[in-house]
């Protein structure tokens, strides 16, 4: 049974030019000790599909789906103080760029209490042992000193492992991950990815990877969405994308990795992701796409599905062919 399931989310931003829709039509579910890593590069809405999961959206933003459940319950339908019991105990998230996350006027320690103390109702003396349990299973050495530094006295690794201390403090059955190794150091990466896995396989949660590194989503996941221009264009299980990727565009996010690359310069994606006012009428990947054709532009595909996964995609890559040809409308 999957922990949470969401079909056709979207999230639409008011603004004095007018509606603006970040993410379309976006489907996921997750299962308990799975990874499922949502790929795609900046503005294509990974980071808003979550946030509009957690409640935490500002007031305008307007969000729509189908079907957006958290275990039992109804997570469109939850009033905002149910929103708020849910959020950072049965259902977390660990934020980009820790050392802006966390507050900076706070030590480490009553941050980290705050949430045992607000979720699980813990008196001081039991709030701060498991404070120092919490910084020693997330590998901070020393962790009773720990307790009574301020952000700005800790690294930016150690600064990450406390924001995954405060994210799992209460056992959650989802954790999203969003960014958790930007701007941080390869080896401090693999030891916070390393970190992540261990927790999910000593609780069982289920983890939601946000990122745009393919490197990480090949080491860490089980399944892959990605995302482009708020729309969801692929997914698979992580072994048949990389194998087999149906989506122009995950042809090339992979393409680009440098342990794929047939050349001394790594192949680029020309353009950039469109924006509010120059959104192509048919596929938005249309513009960037060296196998678009006539229809491409007049007409939006829709996902289908090819073999395991779904491409958003009127003629989707075939294995064994290394150019699509084009046709005519």
């Amino acid at each position: 049974m999957s922990i949470i399931e969401i079909r056709n989310l979207s999230v639409t931003f008011a603004s004095q030019a007018g509606a603006f829709n970040a993410v379309q039509g976006f489907d996921l579910t997750v299962a308990p000790n799975e990874v499922v890593a949502i790929v795609g590069e900046s503005g294509s809405g990974k980071s808003v599909a979550m946030l509009a999961v957690m409640g935490l959206l500002p007031w305008t933003a307007t969000v729509t789906a189908d079907r957006m459940r958290f275990g039992e319950h109804d997570l469109m339908a939850l009033s905002a103080a149910k929103r708020r019991q849910l959020a950072g105990c049965e259902l977390s998230m660990i934020f980009q760029e820790p050392m802006s996350s966390l507050n900076p006027c706070f030590t480490v320690g009553f941050q980290l209490g705050e949430t045992l103390k607000t979720h699980l109702g813990l008196d001081r003396a039991e709030r701060r042992r498991q404070c120092i349990e919490l910084l020693q299973a997330v590998g901070i050495t020393d962790a009773e000193r720990r307790l009574s530094a301020f952000p700005h006295q800790l690294s930016g690794g150690m600064s990450q492992r406390v924001m995954i201390a405060i994210a799992v403090a209460c056992r959650p059955k989802l954790l999203i991950a969003d960014e958790p190794t930007t701007a941080l150091d390869v080896t401090i990466q693999a030891q916070i990815l390393d970190l992540l896995l261990r927790l999910r396989k000593e609780t069982g949660m289920g983890v939601v990877l946000i990122t745009h590194d393919m490197g990480v989503v090949a080491e860490t996941a089980d399944r892959v969405v990605v995302q482009y221009a708020g729309q969801q264009v692929e997914s698979n299980t992580t072994r048949e994308l990389f194998r087999d990727p149906h989506h122009p565009y995950t042809a090339a996010l992979l393409a680009a990795l440098p342990e794929r690359a047939q050349q001394k310069l790594l192949p680029q994606i020309p353009g950039v992701v469109p924006g509010q006012f120059d959104r192509p009428a048919g596929c938005l990947f249309t513009p960037r796409c060296r196998f678009a054709f006539d229809l491409c532009g007049k007409a939006a595909p829709v996902q289908a599905g090819v073999g395991l996964g779904r491409a958003r995609c009127h003629t989707p890559l075939v294995t064994g062919t290394p150019q699509r040809q084009k046709v005519s409308a």
